[in-house]
């Protein structure tokens, strides 16, 4: 197996920054670069700009032990790690000029020897377009979209598959797909992994890796889809979704996922545009998928204005703005759409809580949304709209909330309240 001395991980975002503290927790001297000069200066300083659990400790270890060094200029390493955002335009199409920005910041540091891996988020085709473009701007160098095994420098695409919150812990645990565009480049970036990687590595193609990262995405805003419209269903049959979705899961091969508010991250509420911007008349499903969750915002927002319709000064506290619990990621969140959309139509005071993050984000704050700690939103509302299950609202007593109008998205406090009610039930035929 090649020994990897130094590494360089172009971007130090939700995956970057991990992805750089594990490699140098490993013994390997690792260059952090990143165009933000505020993430570079936090994490030579060893503090993290994310939340994640044991992050913040393994930086600061990695950074005082010398293994992790943070620059906003790219330097000379054994091996590059591009993992920076791939956002979509506003016709939903794939946008990967950080990806190029990336590949145009490594080219004049590149030697013979060095492999390239392209982490990002992609649509089919990229890691070779990479290949391609540094072909052009190093022309004294050989690379595998041309020359294969006989290439200079070598690449490969390799996707990460983490839950925020998790993400150390995935990182090492999880199955990792390693994609080249020669088995040369395919066999380096596994020796790569293999130092940190104790799931299983499969090689394969940089295409079929590709979309394989955006087909478990696509896979689970499909379900989540079929979850938020059984939620409509329910909703105008006047049933408890949370009590159909116990019971049918009782099925042996059903597992219907849960309802929410929508979708939102990086990942599922983007992934699957990539897809069908590639092949439009063969994706049906998924654009019927999206379109559920995108408007899954909209029907929370027209139900809370019912509830508000009822009341002469409605004060409305909406808990939680990151896309999902527990974590401080703001990225796509339905919720912030929410509390932006309710602030646009007036429906009454509006007052948000957020517990992992430090302000409101611009989008919201300059709309004139309170940002306040829950106990407080809660006590000032007479309408609660739970839109992300934290663990900091889980502890809040549901029963306390019962004079308030309640409209939970998340099923925390409706299923507890329900189960509640069928224990007091099943007392009383007793």
């Amino acid at each position: 197996m090649r020994e990897w001395n130094t590494v360089s991980v172009i971007g130090m975002g939700y995956i970057g920054l991990p992805t750089c503290a594990l490699l140098a927790s490993r013994g390997i001297s690792v260059i952090g670069v990143d165009t933000n000069k505020n993430v570079v200066d936090s994490v030579n300083r060893g503090e993290v700009h994310i939340v994640e659990p044991d992050l913040d400790g393994l930086v600061q270890k990695v950074v005082s032990n010398g293994k992790v060094r943070a620059t906003t200029e790219s330097e000379p390493a054994d091996a590059f790690i591009i993992a920076v955002p791939t956002p979509m335009t506003d016709d939903h199409k794939p946008d990967i000029r950080y990806v190029l920005d990336a590949a145009r910041g490594i080219a004049p540091h590149l030697r013979k020897g060095n492999l390239v891996i392209l982490e990002s988020t992609s649509p089919v085709g990229t890691t070779r377009q990479v290949s391609a473009l540094l072909g052009e701007l190093r022309p004294d160098l050989t690379f595998p979209h041309a020359a294969g095994d006989d290439a200079d420098v070598f690449i490969a695409y390799s996707p990460e598959r983490v839950l925020p919150g998790r993400v150390l812990t995935e990182l090492v645990q999880n199955d990792r797909s390693v994609g080249g565009l020669s088995p040369r480049s395919s066999e380096l970036g596994a020796s790569l992994y293999a130092g940190f990687v104790r799931g299983a590595i499969i090689r394969t193609t940089a295409e079929t890796a590709e979309l394989v990262k955006l087909s478990e995405n696509a896979f689970r805003d499909v379900n989540i889809a079929f979850a938020n419209e059984l939620a409509a269903v329910c909703e105008r049959l006047d049933i408890n979704v949370w009590s159909v979705i116990d019971l049918a899961n009782r099925h042996p091969r059903v597992s219907i996922l849960q309802p929410g508010p929508g979708v939102g991250g990086h990942c599922i509420a983007v992934d699957p545009y990539f897809i069908i911007s590639a092949a439009p008349d063969e994706t049906p499903l998924m654009q019927a998928a999206r379109h559920v969750n995108s408007e899954r915002p909209h029907r929370v927002v027209a139900a809370v204005a019912e509830l508000a319709a009822g009341i002469e000064r409605p004060v409305i506290a909406c808990l939680g703005l990151a896309f999902k619990a527990d974590i401080d990621d703001l990225r796509e969140s339905p919720a912030v759409e929410i509390v932006e959309l309710l602030a646009r139509k007036k429906i009454g005071r509006i007052i948000a809580s957020e517990p992992n993050i430090d302000a409101l984000p611009d989008a919201i704050a300059r709309l004139g949304v309170e940002f306040r700690d829950p106990l407080s939103a809660i006590d000032a509302a007479n309408i609660v709209v739970l839109l992300v299950d934290h663990r900091q609202f889980a502890m809040i007593d549901a029963a306390a909330l019962e004079t308030r109008k309640l409209l939970d998205t998340r099923g925390l406090w409706t299923w507890r309240l329900r189960r509640r009610a069928d224990n007091q039930m099943d007392q009383l035929v007793r």
